[in-house]
């Protein structure tokens, strides 16, 4: 008994399971005994009427006697004869009734070792439970007989060991495959179940896994790599600037010399004689004079042809005033134009090589264009123009050379020192594979900037553009000789025949009055050498009407000096 109620729950045993259990061998008395369980103690036990002696039991409940005998062959492995083992007790559960051994006539006492306990009153047959569901017919397991005797499963315990005192043979345990029996979640033993299938190695999935898991996160990680090293970093890129507030220039340098002067500096767009062209000038005064180069405006026939456009954007028209074809200038005057800003003008004879200066102009229609650089040489005597092949468009100066760059377009804009005074008019350029050019590139075979710019001096400027506002024509100092263009001698030689046949030192001329002859070779100005008949030119055109010259000149194989005063004729 377990806490009052049934050790076993397995159905009765068939008649085939029931024959192999061996029967219990009599007693001393002859007759046959055989333990049987303690029912279930109720709290009031019902009064009984006792058993007959000698009654057999065993038909009285051959069901239970059945059950009894399968279960005592399952739990010991002695004879049935023997005393039975008590089952061991759970602990904290209430003593169980030990078995009770009936004889015919009277109860046997039991031995010492098979009755561990008091021997409880006789037992009263437990009611027989009535089955969960209905026999199977086809007796299929787990439910071809009825189901479980007991409302809840037992404790299930390990066999007891045999009692060393026990004999008897041993029956036999069967051989063969186990016939069907009831499944027993609790049992413990039975049919061993199958093992459980092998799990597969993962190792080669994990293996593999990895190697995605590497390939994945190194692109990723390259990737960023990449990002990070074009980029800087993950985040938006702030650089570090400073503020706009320093505005201010040095007056002296090249950003204070555009300040000041691009105000008063034009572009000039010019129409007329089937081309067009481009150059630039800058403001004389409050009334609107403007001085550029002659070779700018020569195609203009009207005020019509004549474009001005100031640095602010404002355009006007503008008409001719008057032009030089000997000193490559000329002045245009616009009118009706407020906030002029005239600009200074320097004194080119206080001019050092070596001096930094500013050229401003509109190269190839880039107006407003600023460059810098320094003067490399003074009175560099230069020709330019040419192109009508009489010799009447030909331009004689005595130039102020500079390195600043300087393009077509530059052409009549002005050449700054470094106080933003104009110093010069640039008007030409050396361009490289070729002569000497005018602004435009004039008979260069490949027209650019190669630092070597040429600027009329600004003192020669100043008296021609008076001269031309205020008369409309310039004049030239003369010395009354005709030259022989045509000697490869050093120096300057006068001609025996002048032009058309005249004599070739004009009669009461300068020359005529100093004492010059036909034949002689002029090698020196004011003591600076001449090395033909050009630069005599120009370096008398670079002094005024009435200026005193002295002329050092060869005669005959002697070195003579001669002292006179320059004449004056009209320009054209």
């Amino acid at each position: 008994m377990n806490n009052g109620k049934p050790n076993w729950w397995s159905r009765p045993s068939s008649a085939p399971e029931a024959a192999q259990i061996p029967a219990p061998p009599p007693s001393g008395d002859g007759d046959g005994d055989f333990p049987l369980p303690a029912p279930h103690p109720p709290t009031t036990p019902p009064a009984q009427a006792p058993e007959p002696a000698g009654a057999d039991l065993r038909a009285a409940a051959p069901a239970a006697a059945d059950a009894r005998a399968a279960e005592a062959e399952a739990e010991t492995t002695g004879t049935g004869t023997g005393p039975q083992t008590p089952e061991p007790v759970a602990a904290g559960s209430p003593d169980p009734a030990p078995s009770v051994v009936l004889t015919k006539g009277e109860p046997r006492d039991p031995a010492p070792e098979e009755v561990p306990h008091v021997q409880d009153p006789a037992p009263v047959p437990a009611p027989q439970a009535q089955p969960l569901h209905a026999p199977d017919e086809y007796r299929t397991p787990p439910y071809g007989e009825p189901g479980p005797w007991a409302p809840a499963p037992p404790v299930q315990r390990p066999p007891a060991p045999a009692p060393p005192h026990q004999q008897g043979p041993v029956p036999p345990h069967p051989q063969g495959p186990a016939p069907w029996t009831q499944y027993d979640p609790w049992g413990v033993g039975g049919p061993a179940l199958p093992p459980p299938p092998a799990k597969r190695s993962r190792k080669g999935l994990a293996v593999a896994g990895a190697l995605v898991f590497a390939l994945i996160t190194g692109v990723i990680g390259g990737g960023i790599g990449a990002y990070v090293e074009r980029n800087g970093g993950l985040t938006t890129v702030e650089l570090p600037q400073s503020d706009a507030k320093d505005t201010g220039r040095a007056p002296e340098s090249v950003a204070g010399i555009a300040a000041s002067a691009l105000p008063g500096v034009v572009t000039l767009h010019v129409r007329g004689g089937g081309s067009s062209g481009t150059g630039t000038g800058f403001v004389l005064d409050t009334k609107g004079h403007i001085l550029t180069n002659n070779h700018v405006v020569d195609g203009a026939r009207s005020s019509a042809d004549i474009s001005v456009t100031f640095s602010s954007g404002e355009t006007a028209r503008a008409k001719l005033v008057g032009k030089d074809t000997g000193y490559d200038l000329a002045v245009v005057q616009v009118t009706g134009v407020s906030g002029l800003k005239p600009l200074p003008l320097g004194n080119s004879d206080g001019v050092r090589v070596g001096d930094p200066v500013v050229a401003i102009g509109a190269p190839f229609d880039l107006s407003n264009t600023v460059t810098s650089g320094i003067i490399s040489a003074k009175e560099r005597p230069i020709t330019a123009g040419g192109e009508k092949g009489d010799g009447s468009d030909v331009s004689y100066v005595d130039a102020l050379q500079t390195d600043a760059p300087i393009n077509p377009g530059n052409s009549g804009g002005p050449l700054l020192d470094s106080k933003a005074r104009v110093i010069g008019i640039n008007s030409a350029i050396r361009a490289a594979g070729g002569s000497g050019g005018d602004g435009e590139g004039g008979g260069a075979s490949q027209p650019g900037s190669i630092g070597l710019g040429f600027a009329i001096p600004i003192n020669q400027g100043k008296r021609v553009a008076e001269e031309l506002i205020n008369t409309g024509k310039a004049t030239h100092p003369v010395i009354g000789v005709s030259l022989d263009m045509q000697y490869n001698g050093d120096g300057a030689r006068v001609g025996q025949k002048g032009k058309d046949g005249t004599a070739s030192v004009t009669p009461g001329g300068p020359a005529a009055k100093a004492g010059l002859r036909p034949g002689d070779v002029i090698t020196k100005v004011d003591g600076q050498r001449v090395h033909n008949g050009e630069e005599l030119i120009v370096k008398i055109r670079a002094h005024r009407p009435g200026d005193r010259l002295e002329l050092t000149l060869e005669r005959d194989g002697k070195e003579l000096t001669k002292t006179l005063t320059l004449g004056s004729s009209q320009g054209t």
